[in-house]
């Protein structure tokens, strides 16, 4: 896949057949959109992904705010209760980017761009957007979005804008409608809500698939290890939307094989007083050195929330109790 990010001025020599979005978590909306532009690679057409980096709602979130970090809430003790406010869930995504150009490598798209979203770009008026950028620079002989499309300064830019030069430049359009599920429709918002919500089973149904946190695997202070439970440690970035601290069952996701896991999100702080957010993972019946290596922790369900033990021991104790939980977890979805 060829990745165009952080360049104005390029230029794509094949036809293109392109999607436009904001493409956070890639959910089951956007596969229905992403669709219409695969099939047109049968007709010599590069599948093309146009897209802003950072999205538009963080750039304008960030200049409103002057503030880019986000925080997760340690002390979030129940399922049920957000571990972020509402504007840093704005701030938050479903996909990295990183994770999301491994998805759209796998999902077989041949050209990614990630247009920089700046002061001066976010002042292109809408017909120097389809003219200059998807005419001009990437060749496009396709356009997909979604029917509520909006593009260029104040996002005045829509799908009768672009219809309207269709015959003039020479391209096809294609207006997808919103697919609901639940009786709304799904957004990056609505999983969001369901992921800071702790209900993964609805997430993933929204996603099309488990959701999980990529990353290559860090070293930790092997404390588990001491105590008879080694896990692989992944250190989240901060704009990675996260559920509410405690331990999950999970599927670990190495080199294309699958494995059942435990998964622990947050601070440890029964051992740790630093307030390092983490995502650690002890491997059923797995004892390979994967230093270094990607992997993604699926998260499959809910089992607790993250507590303070008044020392170790307690803390092992309920580790065996939640591994022997997670083991009838595992057996029953068989």
């Amino acid at each position: 896949m060829r990745i165009i990010s952080g360049e104005k001025q390029f230029h794509i020599e094949d036809k293109t057949a392109v999607a436009i979005g904001k493409f956070d978590g890639v959910h089951m909306g956007h596969q229905k959109l992403l669709k219409h532009i695969l099939d047109k690679k049968e007709q010599g057409m590069k599948a093309t992904i146009f897209t802003f980096d950072p999205p538009p709602a963080v750039f304008f979130a960030q200049m409103a705010s002057g503030n880019n970090k986000v925080s997760h809430n340690p002390d979030n003790n129940n399922k049920g209760k957000n571990n972020t406010d509402r504007h840093e869930k704005m701030l938050t995504q479903l996909l990295t980017r990183d994770e999301k150009r491994r998805k759209f490598e796998k999902l077989g798209i041949d050209i990614l761009v990630e247009f920089p979203m700046n002061a001066e770009t976010a002042h292109t008026m809408p017909e120097d957007f389809v003219r200059k950028i998807l005419h001009d620079q990437m060749n496009a002989a396709y356009i997909a979005a979604g029917d509520d499309l909006s593009y260029g300064y104040k996002g005045k830019g829509n799908f009768e804008l672009l219809n309207k030069l269709a015959p003039e430049l020479g391209y096809r359009t294609h207006a997808i409608k919103k697919l609901q599920m639940f009786g709304r429709n799904v957004s990056s918002s609505f999983i969001k809500e369901e992921i800071t919500q702790a209900e993964m089973e609805r997430a993933s149904e929204l996603l099309g698939e488990t959701y999980y946190i990529g990353g290559i695997v860090e070293h930790g202070k092997r404390l588990g290890r001491t105590i008879g439970f080694p896990t692989v440690n992944l250190l989240p970035p901060d704009e990675k939307c996260l559920p509410p601290f405690g331990v999950y069952f999970s599927e670990v996701r190495i080199d294309g094989k699958s494995h059942q896991g435990m998964t622990n999100i947050g601070c440890r702080p029964t051992v740790s007083n630093s307030g390092q957010i983490s995502v650690e993972t002890y491997i059923y019946d797995f004892n390979e050195d994967i230093y270094g290596k990607y992997l993604e922790i699926a998260l499959l369900t809910f089992h607790r929330k993250e507590q303070k033990f008044s020392d170790v021991d307690r803390l092992k104790k309920q580790l065996e109790l939640d591994l022997e939980a997670g083991r009838n977890f595992f057996d029953y979805e068989r």
